[in-house]
C-alpha cells in the first residue's frame, strides 16, 4: 500500500506521519506538496497536523484553497482512505469532507499531553484492529480542537455510527458529546484531533495509534490483494 503525506506551509507533523508509515508500518510513503494537482498512484492520503498557513482566517481555511485539495476531494470521492489528524481534521471540515467545525478549546489554551480515547466504532476502515469500547492512550497537541456541530448533524453522526473516538474520563477541549474523531457517511474519511502517529512505538510512550494504520492496511489488502 502506498500513502501520500500532504505538506502545506506550516505543517509540522508530516515527518511524524511519514515515520509512522515507513518505519513502524513498513509501507510505502511519499510527501506530496500542496501545489501538486494529482494523487494518482496513491492508495491512501494522510493530512497531517501543524499550523497550515499560520492558521490565518481559520484553522485549515487557507489550506483548503490549495491546488492539492481538488485532487483530495476527488480521491475521497472514489472511496479511497483519507485520514486527517489535528490540523488535518480542521482542513477536512473546511473542505466539506467531514461535517462540523473545530473551534477554540474551552479553556482558550493550547494543550499538549496524552489523553484516553474510547473506541466507539471498531467496524470501520480505520478501527477494525481495535476492540469495541477499547480505551487507548493517544497524545493531543492543539489550541482549536473543540468539535462542534448543530443538533441535526450530531443526531446523524450518532445514528450512522460515525463517531469513531470519544474522550474517555476527561474531555480536554470541550468537544460536543466528547467527540475526538469522526468518519464520513461513506466510511473512508476519518478526522481526529489526537495524534495516532505519535503513538506508534513503545519507545515514545505507547503504540496504541499503530493499530489505526494497521486497520487501513488490513482492509486495503483484503480488497486489493487477497482478491
Amino acid at each position: 500500500m502506498k500513502f501520500a503525506v500532504l505538506v502545506f506551509p506550516g505543517s509540522n507533523c508530516d515527518i511524524d506521519m511519514y515515520h509512522a508509515i515507513k518505519d513502524e508500518l513498513g509501507e510505502e510513503v511519499e510527501y506530496v506538496w500542496h501545489t501538486a494537482t494529482s494523487l494518482e498512484g496513491f492508495d491512501g492520503v494522510l493530512v497531517p497536523g501543524g499550523f497550515s498557513y499560520g492558521d490565518y482566517l481559520r484553522c485549515g481555511a487557507m489550506a483548503n484553497q490549495s491546488n492539492i485539495m481538488t485532487a483530495l476531494k476527488e480521491f475521497a470521492g472514489q472511496g479511497k482512505p483519507v485520514l486527517g489528524v489535528c490540523n488535518g481534521f480542521q482542513i477536512l471540515t473546511e473542505a466539506g469532507l467531514l461535517p462540523g467545525a473545530l473551534i477554540r478549546n474551552k479553556n482558550l489554551k493550547f494543550m499538549c499531553r496524552t489523553v484516553q480515547l474510547k473506541v466507539e466504532n471498531n467496524n470501520s476502515l480505520f478501527t477494525n484492529q481495535y476492540e469495541a469500547g477499547e480505551v487507548i492512550n493517544i497524545p493531543i497537541a492543539h489550541g482549536e480542537g473543540n468539535y462542534y456541530c448543530d443538533e441535526e448533524t450530531l443526531t446523524e453522526l450518532k445514528a450512522n455510527n460515525q463517531i469513531a473516538f470519544t474522550y474517555e474520563g476527561e474531555n480536554p477541549n470541550g468537544s460536543l458529546a466528547d467527540i475526538a474523531g469522526i468518519i464520513n457517511k461513506e466510511g473512508n474519511v476519518l478526522g481526529m484531533m489526537p495524534h495516532p502517529e505519535r503513538a506508534a512505538n513503545e519507545i515514545v510512550g505507547g503504540a496504541d495509534g499503530l493499530k489505526l494504520f494497521k486497520s487501513i492496511v488490513k482492509q486495503w489488502r483484503e480488497q486489493h490483494v487477497n482478491n
